[in-house]
């Protein structure tokens, strides 16, 4: 990584008095060895006040107050409060807070008011970029910035990967603002469709999951080829060492700012968090259940791979439920109408990996079911992140198995849930029903009265004219390749077409003969005599005895013949029988005693 250039400074200078006297600062300054977040003590907001600011009263435009009252966003939350002003001086900004605390308006609104007036701007070139690390959470932003800067004349362009790149390179002929995950952005700027040159403000949203990605050699290329003199803004919920690196090379005197208090509970207050110990082999009885639960509405559930997610999305379609699977492997095509289906409460169940776990902001979201244990602690803080989002309730349902209780002990002492053993629970527990409010009657299948969804069918399926390989943007590493546009074949005039010269009638062919016919032996006595498989007819195993006692007979068969036939009369052949007819009762007598004692006749 390159060093830092002389006019950035290193992170900890920066945090003066001056440049918070409005939130309290304290007078202890961090070195440069501790990490941002230590320094983020300087930062002590008063959330009364905070909370009771209006965006009108934090000095925003008017077009942007009223488009967010008319959409019902009036009072400005923690974060939104305390980074407007200096984001709207043109400071440079670490924003952390919870997640889903506004952290997009924080940023989206200096964007769209540092643009100017539509007369001012030059259409060729964007003047703002935002880096997000995963297509869905692109696709939000962008619509977010839509609606605050829709009274304001900004184009906002969202880019990224498993999209055709016609339509993406045309929008960015005219556009202002640009959301785009790494992989695409580089894409586009390596072919010279993007032009960064101008680019004003720069934003890094969820900087901590870039770092999970692998996109942080990303950021570095798309941050070089952006002007020196510009402002940056990087907001994460949490804040690794790695960003704290990133920060200190890229921004300009920074203000870091925090929402909460250290001594805060990392996670949301309103979300009650129910945590079972539940076998593997009876966790989708168990989830069956708690989808039953009286007050239910949207729901995701979390798994840790793939191929799991396909599963209970499957099974839980089977038991009656309205599911549908969100993760890398599938086209971004199914991705988006899973997700049209859930935002528009065609399905009620989103079954997803850690993809969908960052940023998605879906209303009325209100269980969210961890069906395998997350890695650590930041993970299952993202993912209850999906409910009791901007002040609403919600109910965090985590299942723990036997195997995963080491983990699960951790991250219960990291964020101090005080549930480091939990309940050894069963489909037909009695406190699984009682906590989570579930109906004595709730069985195995959902009940046809409740299917009232419509399902996935009923999204239809946009063509979006997918390129590549489905699955996420994948990081470039040395060797950096990315999937290219097709390029237009290159159209030769076709030759003149020559006249065929006349050729002679071929002479016709003597008829040939026909090849005699080949006729197969006859298999003779002494092959028969080698033992085979069993056969029927001719070739089973009582003809190939016979057979065998037909060659060894022959070969004496010579000798017998030159010896003259002894002539046989009646007496003797008499008396060769009755011989006969001792012998066999002999034989008789020795094999079977029992037998001819009792047939024998009495003397």
């Amino acid at each position: 990584m390159q060093s830092a250039p002389e006019d950035r400074p290193a992170l900890a200078d920066t945090v003066t008095g001056q440049a918070v006297t409005d939130l309290r600062p304290v007078h202890n300054a961090a070195t440069d060895l501790r990490p941002v977040h230590d320094a983020a003590t300087d930062l002590r907001p008063v959330h009364d006040a905070a909370t009771d600011l209006t965006f009108r009263d934090l000095g925003v435009a008017a077009p942007i107050c009223d488009v967010l009252e008319a959409a019902g966003i009036v009072t400005a939350f923690p974060i939104q409060a305390l980074a407007l002003p200096m984001a709207l001086d043109g400071q440079d900004i670490i924003g952390q807070a919870r997640t889903g605390t506004g952290k997009t308006l924080a940023f989206g609104i200096p964007l769209i008011e540092r643009l100017g007036e539509p007369a001012e701007r030059r259409p060729a070139a964007p003047r703002a970029l935002v880096v997000v690390p995963t297509r869905e959470l692109a696709i939000q932003v962008g619509d977010d910035l839509r609606l605050a800067g829709s009274r304001s004349g900004v184009n906002v362009v969202t880019v990224y990967g498993g999209r055709a790149y016609e339509p993406q390179i045309e929008a960015l002929a005219t556009a202002d603002i640009v959301v785009g995950t790494p992989g695409r952005l580089l894409d586009l700027a390596r072919q010279r469709h993007l032009d960064l040159s101008q680019a004003r403000g720069l934003v890094l949203d969820e900087a901590d999951k870039m770092l999970d990605l692998g996109f942080l050699p990303d950021v570095e290329r798309i941050l070089r080829l952006t002007p020196q003199q510009r402002q940056t803004m990087l907001f994460s919920a949490t804040m690794p060492g790695e960003v704290v690196t990133l920060a200190r090379r890229h921004l300009r005197q920074p203000t870091h700012v925090r929402a909460e208090q250290h001594d805060a509970p990392a996670s949301v207050p309103t979300t009650e968090q129910h945590v079972f110990r539940v076998h593997q082999m009876d966790k989708i009885e168990v989830l069956v259940r708690a989808l039953q639960a009286d007050g239910r509405g949207l729901t995701i559930v979390f798994c840790r791979t793939k191929r799991a997610a396909d599963q209970v999305a499957s099974t839980l379609t089977t038991r009656g439920f309205a599911a549908a699977a969100v993760h890398g492997d599938l086209g971004q095509g199914q991705r988006e109408r899973a997700m049209r289906a859930f935002r528009g409460g065609k399905v009620d169940v989103l079954v997803a990996t850690d993809v969908a776990a960052r940023g998605l902001d879906v209303d009325d979201v209100t269980h969210v079911v961890n069906y395998e244990c997350p890695e650590d602690d930041l993970a299952y803080l993202h993912r209850i992140g999906r409910t009791g989002r901007a002040g609403r309730a919600g109910v965090a349902v985590p299942f723990v198995d036997w195997r995963d209780m080491q983990r699960w002990k951790l991250i219960d002492d990291s964020l101090g849930l005080g549930q480091p053993e939990p309940a050894e629970t069963y489909s037909t527990s009695d406190h699984l029903f009682a906590e989570l409010n579930i109906p004595p009657t709730a069985r195995a299948v959902l009940p046809r009265a409740k299917r009232d969804r419509l399902g996935l069918e009923a999204e239809e399926l946009e063509d979006i004219g997918e390129t590549g390989r489905p699955g996420r943007d994948r990081p470039s590493g040395p060797a950096w390749t990315t999937s290219q546009p097709p390029r237009p074949a290159r159209h030769r005039p076709a030759a003149p077409r020559r006249a065929a010269p006349r050729r002679a009638a071929p002479r016709r062919a003597a008829p040939r003969r026909a090849a005699p016919r080949r006729v197969t032996p006859r298999p003779t006595a002494r092959r028969l005599a080698h033992p085979r498989p069993r056969m029927r007819g001719r070739h089973s195993a009582s003809h190939r005895r016979a057979a065998g006692r037909l060659s060894r007979a022959a070969s004496g068969a010579g000798a017998a013949a030159s010896a003259p036939m002894p002539k046989v009369t009646h007496s003797r052949l008499s008396a060769n029988l009755r011989h006969l007819g001792d012998l066999c009762q002999v034989l008789l007598g020795r094999l079977r005693p029992r037998e001819h004692t009792k047939n024998a006749r009495p003397a």
